[in-house]
């Protein structure tokens, strides 16, 4: 009798067309490189409450605008940039958000702190997850370390210095207040940043339908939140890194929703400067930043990790997207070698260039899509490999460089993932606080200081505007230093037309006529921005610069000006022909190589 009833309902089915629910997309944002600082924050341990507001009286712990002109990230506008990104995925209805490290200045108290409430408020108002992994920013060091600032904006304009210890800077009278001492601003490590930020993927919770470290012992099958919970503990998951040297690993698997594997990879790998030394003195650790070249040869328990997760995702039908703060791909277009011939190879952060056996270990212990950070651009990289492994790895833009945004990863069914990049161009209250830079400019001139920045950026409209003009100084500023001579002075002194070869070719006479410096800050912002710095470059300039890569290609150089000349526009034609970095879709059904598909703007 009940197999009649079930044939019937079969039978019914077939007749009116009854089906199964529709798959519903999964969406996550991953936002990389925040690099918050808690501009309304507040110490804890020093009297001290930052610049008062002309305006509104608020109290402000704000960096100079000197010192954002000169970095490759600004540090108090985007504050408001990364309020404004949360607001437009609440908006979309994003409920997982990822963050590929580097969330706060460098991980100091007071900044994570601020991180925490913030994204409560969001949790409790739009329901919304966030995971983390780490960056270089956070830890700096593997343990907590004293540090500090000499240049938060004080009174009057002067630099006004807050650091942990008083006998951590030397204080100029004519340029700086005395030193504000406060430990909330020394820099945490990964005990205390894991306590504060535990509820953000970096412990297990009771929601989550399954989490895992690369030293939990348990299995999908047998999985318990119990056994997550010892798993989670600091104490259970380090390495050795060297001789009586244990570094935690913060890397974890997630799934928050049924389905998807998020892999949060802890790159971070700290050497011991002195094997002779204190396995617990920050001070006896190297910088992580050079990300994944360190990697195989200290943290290949974490390879192995992947392959077996990969393994398993597959025989349970789990889509996996590992993030982590560390490129593994060439993030230049493949133009990194001719940037080392032609600047150097410690220049452009090119000894941040990951080596081609990265990319091919990640592919072969399974991993197909990997998000990373760390360089403050808009990218895509891609390999593929003869045995069908290939990998993808999408570079999500910073929202504290140009060009800011972030990244949407839509994962459909039949292996299929849409990526698009989200742009934050205009933020309510971006200028908030450029009264204070006005006062800030007016100082450095009364004291004829050199190198001034141009006020000029303080007349911007737009959050977008901002951004373009701190490429435009930090160029100016720094950048232009990179370059050799004799080509360092032609981009100063020469116009666009002047870089063509004898003439060829005739460019229009108002791009042609521009200085060739103009051609320099659009290398910039292609670089930083890809496809998305066209908003910012006429097409007729683009085309322009098209050409003169065509007829460079073919000239046999006959002095070091044009050798230098020849690798930079080899190298403008790489930019202008990477792989899609707006909108594009990844399709990894073939198992053989990935494909991606540009679906434009």
């Amino acid at each position: 009798m009940r197999q009649t009833y079930l044939f019937f309902l079969i039978f019914l089915a077939g007749v009116y067309g009854c089906s199964q629910p529709e798959y519903e997309p999964h969406q996550i944002a991953f936002l990389a490189d925040v690099h918050l600082t808690n501009i309304y924050g507040e110490l804890t341990d020093a009297g001290y409450k930052g610049l008062s507001h002309p305006e509104n009286g608020e109290f402000v712990i704000a960096r100079t605008m000197a010192a954002q002109l000169r970095s490759t990230r600004i540090f108090n506008e985007n504050y408001f940039a990364f309020i404004a990104a949360l607001d437009d995925i609440a908006r979309r209805g994003i409920k997982i958000v990822a963050f590929p490290g580097d969330y706060t200045d460098d991980g100091q108290p007071i900044h994570i702190r601020g991180l925490r409430q913030i994204l409560e408020r969001y949790e409790d108002e739009y329901g919304m997850q966030f995971l983390i992994t780490t960056g270089n920013h956070d830890p700096v060091r593997p343990f907590l370390q004293d540090a500090g600032k000499r240049d938060f904006l004080g009174e009057g304009g002067k630099n006004q210095p807050v650091f942990s210890r008083s006998d951590y800077y030397q204080v100029d009278p004519e340029k700086d207040h005395p030193v504000v001492v406060t430990r909330d601003i020394a820099e945490m490590g990964y005990e205390g940043i894991l306590k504060e930020l535990s509820q953000f993927g970096y412990l297990v919770r009771e929601n989550y339908l399954y989490w895992a470290t690369p030293f939990s012992t348990y299995t999908p099958g047998d999985y318990t939140f119990e056994k997550a919970v010892t798993a989670s503990e600091l104490s259970n998951r380090t390495y050795e890194v060297a001789d009586g040297f244990n570094i935690p690993d913060a890397t974890y698997l997630v799934e928050p929703v049924e389905g998807i594997w998020l892999i949060a990879i802890d790159g971070n790998i700290y050497l011991p400067r002195n094997e002779e030394g204190s396995e617990n003195d920050p001070r006896n650790y190297g910088s992580p930043g050079l990300g994944y070249n360190n990697f195989t040869d200290n943290k290949e328990y974490l390879m192995n990790w992947l392959a077996e997760v990969s393994s398993q995702a597959e025989m349970l039908s789990k889509t996996v997207i590992a993030f982590s703060h560390y490129p593994v791909v060439d993030f230049n277009d493949d133009a990194s070698s001719k940037l080392k011939e032609l600047l150097g190879g410690t220049r452009w952060q090119l000894e941040r260039v990951p080596e081609e056996r990265i990319a091919e270990d990640f592919a072969k212990a399974g991993i197909q899509i990997h998000i990373a950070g760390h360089m403050h651009i808009n990218d895509t990289g891609v390999r593929s490999y003869s045995d069908g492994s290939g990998i993808v790895n999408i570079q999500t833009p910073s929202l504290a460089a140009y060009r800011p945004g972030y990244k949407i990863l839509t994962v459909f069914e039949d292996d299929i993932i849409e990526v698009e990049t989200v742009t934050i161009d205009s933020i309510p209250d971006f200028n908030q606080l450029f009264p204070l830079y006005e006062m800030e400019y007016d100082f450095l001139l009364s004291i004829n200081e050199t190198n001034l920045w141009d006020r000029e950026i303080l007349e911007v409209e737009s959050y977008h505007e901002f951004m373009l003009w701190h490429l435009k100084e930090l160029v100016r500023l720094r950048f232009i230093n990179d370059w050799p001579e004799p080509l360092k002075s032609q981009f100063l002194e020469r116009s666009i037309q002047d870089f063509s070869r004898n003439g060829n070719p005739v460019l229009e006479e108002e791009t042609g006529q521009l200085s060739a410096y103009e051609m320099l800050l659009d290398f910039y912002k292609i670089r930083n921005a890809d496809i998305l710095a066209f908003k910012d470059i006429p097409k007729e300039r683009v085309e322009a610069y098209k050409k003169i890569c065509d007829v460079w290609k073919s000239v046999e150089p006959e002095s070091e000006l044009e050798y230098q000349t020849r690798q930079f526009f080899e190298i403008l034609e790489a930019f202008l022909k990477g792989q899609p970095a707006d909108r594009f879709r990844i399709d990894l059904s073939s198992g053989i190589e990935l494909s991606i598909l540009s679906l434009g703007k």
